[in-house]
């Protein structure tokens, strides 16, 4: 059977190449794909060939070449044994996958995916899964106020899951007026300039005394210490975005230990393997908080995708993804 996959082969670069297609192992699925999606912010930092990529420490070396993209979506097409359910033919989604078009995987990362979601949608629950988590561990409750930092795709992602969590207002930053106006779109009640010189006043303002919850998504030492600026005492910052230089100053002291706020690491992988609690989740269990939110028509995925491309357009894909800072959510659609 042909098979074919995207790889980085050197910083900035992306080619579609031919692989071979492996058999599924004992409590391995094959799934042939149907949609995968750019997650902008990790699938930059390998591309450029960033040294820290790790959560454990620095590379030694760039991680050339690399198959990466671990959001996606498709339609079963064997089975090993010890598999439990799954047969072939059963529409999925997956995590911790990559961008090859006939994939083996553990079934612990497949999730069964009802036939009223689309692939498309549906390869974009991984993805949507880390803000999930970083929400859940600020322990929001309805009515309090919120701001997302950075509005990439996890900060957009963030914007649509507060919204359906109740939060209120919902005040999203970033400095690129299109990402401002999606956010909008996406379900804020405001859209703010970090770089105004009056921003953490207007943040005070619009919420009464500060921020309760903030998601942090730059990843940048500056939007992290824009965000405590505008936290309310006792307030919560979940670190959601991945800060792979951590040459800066923030003067704790007076953002943080003074006013009791709480910094919150939430990278995806800080989480249970296998039992959920109050506000530590697994992500099996966030990948069916967020089905059961699609079919109860609280979440909508599917409107923001802004660019579906064929694998074959995946090296110019990848070569804008190099120097865009206002990348588009990009899906890739193997069927094309």
């Amino acid at each position: 059977m042909e098979n074919k996959r995207i790889v980085f082969v050197a910083p900035g670069k992306a080619v579609l190449e031919k692989c071979d297609t492996l058999e599924p192992k004992r409590g391995e699925v094959r799934v042939c794909l149907a949609a995968s999606t750019v997650s902008s912010g990790t699938e930059r930092a390998n591309l450029l060939g960033n040294l820290n990529v790790s959560t454990v420490a620095k590379r030694d070396k760039p991680n050339f070449p690399c198959c990466l993209g671990y959001s996606t979506a498709g339609v079963v097409e064997a089975v090993g044994e010890g598999v439990g359910d799954f047969k072939i033919g059963d529409r999925v989604a997956m995590t911790w996958t990559n961008n090859t078009q006939h994939l083996c995987k553990n079934v612990e990362n497949v999730h069964h995916l009802p036939d009223e979601i689309s692939f498309e949608e549906a390869s974009m629950l991984h993805i949507a899964c880390f803000p999930l988590a970083a929400i859940r561990k600020c322990h929001l409750q309805i009515g309090e106020s919120a701001l997302v930092m950075g509005l990439g795709i996890l900060g957009l992602f963030a914007v649509k899951l507060l919204r359906a969590a109740g939060a209120a207002p919902i005040i999203a930053v970033d400095p690129v007026p299109e990402k401002r106006e999606k956010a909008l779109a996406c379900g804020a009640d405001y859209a703010l300039d970090p770089y105004e010189p009056d921003f953490a006043e207007t943040v005070h303002r619009i919420t009464g005394g500060g921020v309760n919850v903030a998601i942090e998504v730059t990843g940048v030492g500056a939007g992290l210490d824009g965000a405590l600026d505008c936290m309310a005492k006792m307030g919560r910052v979940a670190l959601l975005g991945c800060t792979r230089d951590s040459n800066f100053t923030i003067d704790y002291y007076r953002k943080v230990h003074g006013r009791g706020v709480s910094l919150i690491g939430a990278h995806t992988m800080a989480r249970p393997s296998h039992e959920s609690s109050e506000g530590l989740w697994t992500l099996r269990d966030d990948m069916a908080s967020l089905i059961r939110l699609i079919l109860c028509g609280r979440l909508d995925l599917r409107s923001m995708i802004d660019e579906i491309h064929s694998p074959d357009e995946a090296p110019a894909v990848y070569a804008r993804l190099a120097v865009e800072k206002a990348f588009p959510i990009v899906v890739f659609d193997w069927r094309k």
